[in-house]
């Protein structure tokens, strides 16, 4: 985790240009080949102009093999003055990022997020974006520019066991709503049923007010006995939070994010989503974070 925590996950960088063309140049500190995920996934950038479900995309940047460290790319924009969006390498340190607008054009801040305060999206490497084959494409990145909100991806490839100091770190965050999306990493049920509702009673007693979405996990039918075992932990955590009176909580079951389709043309390896996967995915989870974020918890709106 500690390993993970350099990466720029979730990173975004934002203005607002008038340049038809932008180049876009970066270097990354390692370059290191992942079996599961395709080169521009795993440490290309991706380029958004617009905002919300305006957003359309632009282009990408990615080193040409692993041996480079580098990369560059000239981009056409088109003409106007819009919000622009560079959505970081998922899996490698960025260590500098420039941007190259044509003479005389403008370079400006950009608006600012129709939801400022960010959504916190906690769990395992399907929430950190793998195996998306660009930074753009995980679901974490898909909902939030659709709502145009600001978002943190505590995503922690092997490494989300619901842990009581991330617990306790969470909890101090600035949000407007929670995903609890950790299933996937728990080693078994014993642990997650361990670590599952105390982790969000210690971020509830902290925020009594916070939209909070538990997600199981989308690699359901692996094992359907154990994954059933799995759910079921998660639901109680939901029904207890009820129970108690609680009206600001969301459940969000796995297994029907890709329903009506094949595993196999879903995921990489039976687990990991592709795109087709996470566009599945954001399909359940944008219904219900539009939902959540219509409490206006930490925003004006």
């Amino acid at each position: 985790m500690r390993e993970r925590n350099y990466l720029a996950v979730g990173g975004r960088v934002r203005f607002k240009t008038d340049s038809p063309t932008l180049t876009v140049r970066y270097t990354i500190a390692s370059n290191r080949a992942d079996w599961a995920i395709p080169l521009p996934g795993s440490a290309g950038v991706d380029v958004y102009a617009g905002t919300g479900e305006a957003s359309r995309w632009v282009g990408y940047a990615v080193p040409y093999n692993y041996t480079d460290l580098t990369a560059e790319n000239r981009l056409f924009k088109g003409e106007g003055l819009e919000t622009v969006t560079i959505n970081l390498p998922r899996n490698e340190p960025l260590l500098d990022l420039t941007v190259t607008v044509e003479d005389g054009a403008e370079f400006l801040e950009p608006d600012e997020y129709t939801y400022k305060t960010p959504i916190v999206f906690y769990g395992s490497s399907i929430t950190e974006g793998g195996c998306a084959t660009a930074p753009g494409n995980a679901y974490t990145s898909m909902v939030s520019r659709a709502l145009d909100s600001d978002y943190i991806n505590l995503g922690f490839s092997g490494g989300a066991h619901g842990e009581q100091p991330i617990a306790e770190y969470i909890s101090r965050l600035k949000m407007s709503v929670f995903v609890m999306d950790y299933d996937h990493n728990a080693n078994d049920a014993d642990e997650l049923e361990r670590t599952h509702e105390r982790f969000f009673k210690t971020v509830r007693a902290a925020q009594p007010e916070l939209p909070v979405i538990f997600m199981t996990k989308p690699d359901f039918t692996g094992d359907p006995a154990a994954n059933s075992v799995r759910r079921d932990i998660i639901r109680r955590t939901y029904e207890n939070a009820l129970a108690a009176g609680d009206r600001n909580v969301w459940f969000i079951d796995g297994e029907s994010y890709f329903e009506g389709y094949d595993r196999g043309i879903c995921t990489v390896e039976g687990l990991h989503p592709n795109d087709l996967g996470f566009m599945l995915m954001t399909k359940k989870v944008l219904p219900v974070l539009r939902e959540a974020l219509a409490k206006g918890y930490g925003n004006s709106k």
